[in-house]
């Protein structure tokens, strides 16, 4: 996590907690006049589009209280949908079980189940067996999901 990114999280973590809100991520993309926010919400049961539209207006307050960006930047307020990012190990605990796509540093992909997930790197199931991934050596995660109509 970037130092302006851990800002970002230590001003909203407890504003969204108290709305019993769980402040799931933190992302800022880009620079200059096209940088992006991007902060993602989650609770038990999910999140609506409602409520993430009456929690974004005070998020964008703070941020711009708090005065943290040099430019202008672009806010999005967001729950992790169905197929989610997986950037820190609390999105790898949250997600044991599901089908995971991982992109490692050597350039190959691996898809598999979630098997478990440690401080350290997580276990992947594969139809070769089990992969031991560290979280030092992934370039991007996320879960798959797959519509199992009847």
């Amino acid at each position: 996590m970037s130092r302006i990114e851990q800002q970002i999280w230590e001003l909203l973590e407890e504003y969204v907690t108290a709305e019993g809100i769980e402040l799931d991520d933190v992302e800022v993309v880009g620079g200059g006049q096209s940088r992006l926010c991007r902060i993602t919400l989650d609770a038990e049961g999910g999140l609506d589009s409602d409520r993430l539209t009456r929690i974004s207006p005070a998020i964008s307050k703070m941020l711009d209280e708090a005065d943290l960006f040099a430019s202008p930047y672009m806010l999005e307020v967001s729950s992790p949908g169905l197929e989610r990012k997986l950037r820190r190990p609390a999105h790898y605990t949250k997600s044991l079980g599901r089908e995971v796509t991982v992109k490692t540093a050597d350039r190959q992909t691996h898809k598999g189940n979630l098997e478990s997930a440690r401080d350290e790197g997580f276990t992947l199931a594969t139809d070769d067996g089990n992969l031991d991934v560290t979280y030092a050596d992934v370039t991007s995660a996320k879960t798959v999901f797959r519509w199992e109509g009847k």
